[in-house]
Order: C-alpha cells, then structure tokens, then sequence
C-alpha cells in the first residue's frame, strides 16, 4: 500500500511539472515576436512593457510552483524514505543496521561533456621547470660549500660588469610576528609601536631612505592610535616612494595548513583596509618566514592584481640547485594553465635566512659584520667572531671592498645585472638608534662605491618594487625578442627542510585542536557573511532599524580579524607559544561566540513571517545554535531542547549552494518526541542514548535523528515537541568488554566475547569489523566486491638526537610502532533506522565509524572519526593508519590548501563526488533553536535565497559585505567570490542524491536568485582592489576551471 501511495504522488509530480511546463510554453508563445534580424532588440515601448510585466508574472508564478514542487519532491522523499527494505538476511536483528530508505531511482549528477574535457587537456607540459622532477634530480648529499656551507664556491671575472654596471637595491625591512614568543598586543606594545614611531621621524629625515612594511594587522593597530599628522606623514612617504606596503594580507600567512577560503579573508581584509585608510594597492608580495611555500598563494596574490613577489623558505636542496642553474627567479605558473594567465614573477631568497648575516651575499661571516645593530657595545655581536666596524673615511674603502665582493658573488645565482639585498630581521628598527647605524653607516658606503667608476656599481636603498621595476627593465630586451629570460616554473615548494634531515613538517599537524577550531571559525565566518548580508538587504527593504543600527557588523570585522591573524605562520601551524597560543584561542572562541549570534539573529529575520514584528523579539535570544564550547580549550557541548507539549521551531540551515538532504541530529530532554516539517507532516525520527560516559546513559539528555532536505544556502523550519503518541524508533545497542544495565528505555545486548563478528551496513557498502572494533574489510554492494581496509593506531617516538619531534619539525626514531593496549577497548555497536555505528574506547583515543541510512553522498560514505587525549604522553605522537588492497602504484597525493591537489608524479585531479564531500563535510548544516515557547510567532517553513542549486562544480566561497567608504559601518555592497573547480570525470557520480548539474561555468544572472532583485553585478580583482578597464553590469558569469572570481554585487 505505501508504495502504491509513493507511485501516485510522484505521478502527481510530475504530471503538475509537466502541466507548468506546457502553461510557461503557451504563455510565452504570446510573446514570441517574428524574428527579422533587423527589427530584433527595436520593439516599441508599449509592447516592452507589456514584456516587463508577462516576465515578472512569469518569475513570480515560478517562485510559487518551485515551491510546489520543493514541497510535493519532500512529500515523495518521505514516502519512499518509510517504504521497508524488506526481510532481512542477517539471523539477529543486532548484525545488521536498518536498510536505506531511497528514491525509486539512483540519482546522478548531470555533467556537461565539455566539462570533462578539462581534466584530460590541462598539464605542467607547459613549463620549463617542473617541480614534480625536481626532487628526481636532487642527490640529496648535502656536501660542505665552504662559506655558504649549503651551496658552493662563487667565483667572477673583475670585468663582468664592464658593459653593464650591477645595479643593488637594498631594501630595509622589519619583520613584525603577530604572536609568536610573545601575543600580538605584547609584541605591539613592547615592539611594533615604535617601529611606526621611528620610522615617520627618520625616513623623513633623508628622502634617500627606504622601508617596506607588509602586516596590516599592525598597521591598522597603529593607526588607530596616531593623530592625524602621523597618518598624513605616513601617506606622504609611500606617495613619494619611501615606504611601501607589500603584500597588504592581514598578515604573512602560512601556506601548508590555511584553507584558501581564510587565505582570501585575510588578504581582502587588508586591501580594503589599505584602500579605506591610506588609499595605497600593493603590487608585490613578500613572504620571508612561511614555512614553505605553495602555489595557491602565488595564485591568490595573481588574481588580486599583484605582478611580482618573493618567497625565502624554500629546503635549502632546491635552492642550490636552482642557484646552480640560475633558476632562482621565474614565473611562477599553476599546473593546470595551459596558458600564461597565472603568471607571476618570483624572486626566491637564495641563502640560509632573511638575516642580514645571510642576505648580503654566500659569506655570513661577512656579511655580518654590515648589521651595524651587532656593533661592539650592543646587546649580542656576530656569532663568527668578527664584529662590524663603524664606517668612516678611513675604511670606507676596504669596506665597501669587502662587501661588493659579496654583492657580485650573489649576483652570480641571477640572469641579469639587478641584485635585491635585504636588510632586516625579526623586529628591526625598533629602537631609535638602530635607524641612525644602518642608514648612516650604509649611505656611506653608497656614496662611496658609486663614486668610484671602476667599481661599475649603482646602489641606493630602494623597495621591493623599486627591485622589480628594475628586474622588468633588465628583462625588456629579451621579451621584444618574443621570450623571457626567467623560466616558467610549476608545483610547490613542500616540505621545507633548512639544514640536515631537519623536514619541518611536524607543524603540519602541532595543535591540531586549534587547526579544528580554524576550520569551524571559517564554516561559521562564511554562514555568518552569507545570511548576515541577506538579513541586511531584507532590513533596509522593510526598514528594520533594530537590525540596520545593531552592532553585528562590527562584530562580524572583528571576528575576520580575528580568523586573519590566526593565519599567521606562527599561530594555525602551532609554533607559537603555549600562551600565545591561548591568546589565538581566545580571539576565536569569543568570535565563534559571536558569530553564532549573527546567524540566529540574521536567520531569524530571514524565516520571520512578518518582518515588521523584528523590533518586538529579542532575537539574541530567540535561536540557539545547536553546539556550544565553554572555553577556548574545551570541547563543544550540545545543548538539550526542553521538550513540552507546547512545539519548539528548529531552524535548519543549508551553507552550501546546493540543494541538501542531510542528517540533523539534536538533544531534547524526552525520548518521547515528535518532528513535524512546517506544513505539520511527520518526520521520521531515531531516538538514540546521550552517554554521559563510555558505559553510563543520561537520564536527562537524548539524541532526536532524522533526515532533512533543505534549499541551497537556505532555511528550513521544523516543530519538535513531547507526545506519549510518538512513533520515533529507539535505537538498539549491542556492547562487548562491559556491563551496561538496561535503562527500560532501549534494548541493549551484553556480549562477553566478538566471537561472531562485528558488522555494519546499509544499501551501498557492509563493514566487518575485529574484536577491537577497528574496521577490517569493506564490501561495496553494487558490485559485490570485497576490499581490505585495515584500520589501527600507531606510535611515533622522538630521534634520540638533540633536536627532537616538536611543534616545528617531524624527526621520529624510526618507523611507527603499533598501539598497545594493556586491556582490551570497550565497543559500543548502535542500529538505527537513521545511522548505525561501532565505537571503540582506547586508553588514548574514541574512535567512531557510522554509516548513514540516507540517499545520496552521506549515504555512500563512511564516516570515521576520533577523539585524542595524549596529554600525559611525552615525546611521542599517535597516528591512524589505513591500509588497503587498492593497487596505488605508489601514487602519493598531496592537498595544496583545499583549493589544488598534486599527486607526486603527475597533475591530478579530484573527482565531483570528492570536492562535494569534501565542502559537506566543511560546511554541515547548523541546527538552531528557540529558548522558548512562544504562541504568537510565525516563522515561514523556508528561507530558499537561490532559484536552484548552483552548478555542481561552482562554489559560493564567500558573501561578503564591503565595508562603507566612510566610517566603520557596512555599504550596500557585496563581494561575491566564487570558484570553479577542475575535476575528473571517470570517477562515477551514481546516486549522489543532488540536485545539479554543470554547465561549463555559465550562471545566467536572472536566474542566480529568488527572494532577491540583483542591482548590479561587475567583476572585480579577488580582493577588490582592482576593478578590470569598462568594467560594467554583467548578465552573465562565465568562470573558468579552477577559477576564483571575485564580483561587487548589490541586491534589493
């Protein structure tokens, strides 16, 4: 009988689909005029209104049938999801989970051919230097150089620059950390202020002086405590060429372990700062301390507009080989353009550091002793032995010798005449004096070597893109000809090792709890952009002056400051100091805070009824995210729903672009609960135990289950509350290695041994598991096919050497050990209608595998996840290992911060399915609750802001309101950034269960949104600073694979 009832509504469905479908022809077929080339786009007036108007009837019709349609495709999903799989093979209803209730078809993804053609053209043929070879050609012997104890002996010819004089730039720099051994507002205070402060008096003072800056997070610090003099003094020196922002991000991020989403945020929020406050572009990036560096990074800074930029910690092998080959500066171009679009000229440092001992030339030693701050008397000297001398008439002479020598040694690692010589450290020019001995003492020397003709020498201080001017110049010959004389060079520059076997990849992974938290500060960032500008658009349209004079967007810069800062390359990689650390988690737990309240509160003007009732509610109060964390160290708590008689509204909401039918999982205090939708249909609910140990259930908690299907970046209401007629199904436990007493409440079965077997499954995959409950085999059952998968832990100790494994570097002792353990784990096996799942108690580590009974991608996947506390653990590190019968062919894959991937042999691609799972399990729904019972509120039943899913392969990766130009507050403006992503096409998107397509990178703007009017539309440079020449309202977005776009966009 029940799929009879499936089989009628969806005939019904589709037969009011077809019907809509035949009434939008006819009615258009009204206005179809004669098609004469020479009249087309020339209608009279009248007849364009009348147009206009059929249109808007039209658009409105299609909203009001889509959701028709939304509601009756619900209607068939909960009919088939209640229809039974039928009998059951397994003899004990305890071996195998609940079947997955599905459409009566699979669904698949519909993916343009043309779209797959990407994967199969794009390559790295297109380069002259391919860093997936360069490691093959490296010897990796790391044999004594001499003075440049990591490279090798320079020598030249006295008259190699006869024709062409070496040109020098030496480009004084301070390199500020926004936390590291000290937090940011120590640094600041201690340090950075006074950097600012003498930097305005002493440039000024010789306009021969030059200085670069690049952390805005300082700047801006700084500038709101100056008068109006500093400010003005500081916007004449980069006018007239003496100071220079470079980069502008935030900060000088890490380029290993930020997602490219937070690489964006910080960079945008430092341009707009720059562009609100100083009104200055940067052209050229300089990034000397991140530990490694990554395409994606040269990408982003391409796609803001900068032409040039500089990268220093590169595994001291490749920079001698590079030096060897004169490769060290080159156009940096991503593997996938077959074109020259992504081009960015780089220059790589070629020594050891960004000290002065190691900028000036091979010899540090030398070089040293030109850091006039090392001058005898100071606070710490040259750790060679020889300290500088002050420059004066009497040794100007063999000085200036002595360290031209090091400059044309230098110079020899290049392909042109122009040398770049840094002249920093670690918070430099702090101190008034060190102004005075580094400009006075070098300016001397200056003078002198350029007035010496048979030096054939010019040298001044100058800024980086006083550098790369000069570079361009020095290449424009060789360009005229058709080519370039830098290489184009492909791929990254991981793992950075800077002597030794020391591979800095232990930061990969230091402080993973704070590299989680990053990653739930973005999801929430994101959400909290997206509906927070919706909510604007929808206050100022029925004048809610509540929300349009509230506070939340200055919350809302504060807390992408906050995520800005913890990208820096000493706070998410975890190198920074225990309290410092504690400072970064306290800027994000307060912003998570905060963030929570700007979605319930933007959500809740978006799904009230009536708008105009906002003022009356207390908004902050009225939604509560589903999650909270007590502290910045602790883990997040559900919170339990009080269930009454009375419903409660549960606000789900959708942050991705797609159209979603996920798992919504909530505490209520009843086991005895109800789930409606909006329209009061009954929603299948699994009610499971909340254990308040491993072996105790609460009393007072229970988890509520069930499936939701919600519009994409959109809301969805449903009503839960307390009934003695519910009919949730309780959840089945089955617990080996301990004793759990029956609650009355669910059935539990005490096994004393596994001698049977542990097993889960679904309609798509069965899982057999060991005594241990670690998983041990996979059987996939559309083909029928059994794989090994063998899960277990692992130890790694520390080398017995004198670096050890810390926040920075990996140096086990040796191959990991397995984990022991002195008893055998506890399991906990749980079958429900909804999920199923094993989970295993270790001394050290909870780990979990579950299965969804659900359609679609969560339905297909294995969800595995663990909880890991080696607190009391010293020097040694726990890993998971996954082993597998999957012929690889010692293929190693590697992530280039969720934007690229590389494979360590060739250019590879993720599949659609990988990129989806990938963004469900970046961005899961957020369920959020009323405190309290209120008779007179009405909520829609849904907030759909999109027509339709976007395509499959594009990503709304931020909508980001733009600051106003005067004051603090927020524009009516909006940054609408999104990306096309490059996958492969020979993985299958069978029963995906989404509802999208691609369409070879087309969105029609007409078509983009729902409840909204777009105003304008025009392309932008990623970070706003640039906008492209003619640039003017778009109708169509047409993205490229791979492609991030950024676009200004007004809604009304």
């Amino acid at each position: 009988m029940k799929l009879s009832r499936q089989f009628t509504v969806f005939g019904s469905a589709i037969f009011c689909v077809v019907i809509f479908s035949l009434y939008l022809m006819l009615d258009r077929g009204h206005l179809d005029y004669p098609r004469n080339p020479r009249r087309e786009g020339s209608f009279p007036q009248g007849q364009l209104s009348m147009l206009q108007e059929k249109i808007d009837h039209l658009e409105r019709l299609l909203a009001e049938n889509n959701e028709i349609i939304s509601n009756i495709r619900d209607s068939v999903i909960n009919l088939s999801e209640s229809v039974e799989d039928g009998p059951k093979s397994s003899q004990s209803n305890f071996s195998q989970g609940a079947g997955s209730h599905l459409l009566p078809s699979q669904l698949s993804l519909s993916v343009d051919t043309a779209d797959c053609l990407f994967a199969s053209q794009s390559g790295s043929h297109n380069s002259d230097v391919q860093m997936l070879d360069v490691y093959s050609l490296i010897s990796f012997d790391n044999p004594d150089g001499g003075v440049w104890k990591q490279g090798f002996d320079i020598t030249y010819e006295s008259n190699e620059w006869d024709t062409e004089p070496l040109q020098v730039f030496v480009v004084p720099h301070s390199h500020n950390d926004p936390g590291w051994l000290k937090t940011f507002n120590d640094y600041f205070r201690d340090k950075t202020q006074y950097i600012f402060n003498n930097m305005v008096l002493k440039l000024k003072e010789d306009s021969r002086r030059k200085f670069i800056w690049s952390e805005i997070s300082y700047l801006s610090k700084w500038w709101d405590i100056i008068d109006i003099q500093k400010k003005d003094a500081v916007k004449s020196l980069i006018e007239n060429g003496q100071l220079e922002i470079v980069t502008g991000g935030w900060v000088m991020p890490d380029e290993a372990t930020p997602h490219y989403f937070a690489l964006i945020d910080q960079l945008i929020e430092g341009h707009q700062w720059l562009e609100n406050n100083i009104g200055v572009k940067p052209r050229s990036g300089w990034a000397i301390d991140p530990f490694g560096h990554s395409p994606t990074m040269a990408y982003l800074l391409n796609r803001a507009g900068l032409s040039h930029m500089l990268i220093q910690r590169v595994h001291y092998a490749v920079k001698k080989h590079f030096a060897l080959h004169k490769t060290l500066e080159f156009f940096w171009r991503q593997n996938w353009d077959l074109g020259s679009v992504t081009d960015i000229l780089c220059h790589m440092m070629p020594f050891y550091s960004y000290d002065i001992p190691h900028t000036c030339g091979p010899d540090p030693k030398i070089c040293c002793q030109f850091d006039f701050k090392r001058l005898p008397g100071g606070r710490f000297g040259c750790p060679w032995g020889v300290p500088p001398e002050t420059i004066h008439p009497g040794n100007v002479q063999s000085r200036a010798r002595m360290l031209l020598d090091q400059y044309r040694k230098k110079s020899k690692l290049f392909r042109t005449k122009v040398l770049l010589a840094p002249l920093g450290d670690d918070f430099r020019y702090c101190e008034y004096t060190e102004w005075d001995l580094q400009f006075k003492n070098y300016q001397q020397l200056f003078d002198y070597m350029n007035s010496q003709s048979k030096f054939k020498v010019k040298i001044q201080f100058g800024t980086l893109s006083d550098f790369f001017d000069a570079l361009d110049k020095a290449d424009e010959t060789q360009r005229d000809k058709g080519q370039s004389m830098f290489p184009v060079l492909s791929g990254d520059f991981f793992t950075y090792a800077d002597r030794d076997d020391h591979y800095w990849s232990g930061y990969f992974t230091s402080r993973p709890f704070y590299k989680r938290m990053d990653r739930i500060m973005e999801s929430h960032l994101r959400a909290a952009e997206i509906l927070y500008y919706f909510a604007l658009r929808q206050a100022h349209k029925y004048k809610i002056n509540k929300f349009l004079s509230s506070s939340l967007y200055t919350a809302l810069t504060e807390a992408r400051r906050n995520l800005g800062l913890f990208q820096h390359h000493d706070a998410i990689t975890g190198t920074a100091k225990d309290w410092v650390v504690v400072d970064y988690g306290t800027r994000l737990f307060h912003s998570l805070m905060v963030l929570e309240k700007i979605i319930g509160n933007s959500a809740f003007l978006l799904i009230l009824k009536d708008k105009l009732t906002y003022d009356s509610y207390s908004p902050d109060t009225f939604l509560e995210m589903d999650l909270k964390q007590k502290s910045q160290d602790s883990l997040p708590q559900k919170n339990i729903i009080r269930l009454s008689a009375e419903p409660r509204y549960l606000v789900v909401y959708n942050p991705l672009e797609q159209d979603r039918i996920s798992l919504v999982s909530v505490y209520v205090s009843s086991p005895t609960v109800q789930v409606f939708s909006a329209s009061g249909k009954p929603v299948e609910v699994q009610v499971s135990a909340v254990w308040d140990t491993a072996n105790t259930i609460s009393e007072t908690a229970y988890e509520i289950s069930f499936r939701a299907h919600i519009p994409p970046l959109g809301l969805k209401v449903y009503k839960i509350l307390e009934s003695a007629s519910s009919n949730s199904h309780l959840a089945d436990y089955v617990l080996y290695k301990n004793k759990v007493e029956d609650s009355g409440i669910f059935t539990i079965k005490n096994m004393i041994n596994t001698e049977e077997g542990i097993t889960l499954e679904n309609s798509f995959v069965l899982l057999r598991f060991d005594q241990t409950g670690l998983m041990k085999q996979m059987m996939t059952k559309e083909d029928g096919k059994h794989h090994e998968v063998n899960v277990q832990f692992s130890w790694y100790g520390t080398t017995i050497k004198r670096d050890k494994s810390g926040a920075y570097l990996f140096l086990p002792d040796g191959n990991a050990k397995p984990y022991v353990y002195t008893t055998p784990p506890f399991v906990r096996v749980t079958h429900g209608r909804i999920y199923s799942e094993v989970t295993c108690f270790f001394d050290h580590v909870t780990h979990r595998v579950r299965l969804y009974h659900i359609q679609g991608i969560e339905g297909q996947s294995v969800e595995v996840s663990n909880i890991v506390d080696i607190r009391k653990v010293y020097n040694r590190e726990i890993a998971m290992k996954i082993s597998s019968d999957i012929k690889s062919q010692n293929r190693f894959y590697t992530d280039l911060n969720g934007y690229q991937e590389e494979e360590k042999k060739s250019v590879s691609y993720p599949s659609l399915l990988s990129h989806i799972t990938s963004s469900l399990m970046n961005h899961p729904v957020i369920p959020m609750a009323n405190k309290f019972s209120s008779p007179t509120l009405e909520l829609q039943g849904e907030f759909s802001p999109l027509q339709s899913s976007l395509p499959c392969d594009i990503h709304l990766v931020n909508l980001r309101t733009i600051q106003s130009k005067v004051g603090n507050g927020h524009s009516n403006e909006a940054a609408l950034i999104l990306h096309r992503k490059g996958f492969d096409c020979r993985f299958s998107s069978k029963g995906t269960g989404l509802f999208c397509s691609t369409t070879q990178g087309k969105i029609l703007v007409q078509k983009l949104l729902n409840k909204f009017i777009v105003e304008s539309l025009t392309p932008s440079s990623l970070s706003l600073m640039h906008s492209p020449p003619g640039t003017q309202n778009i109708s169509e977005i047409n993205l490229s694979p791979m492609e991030i776009s950024t676009f200004r966009i007004q809604l009304r």
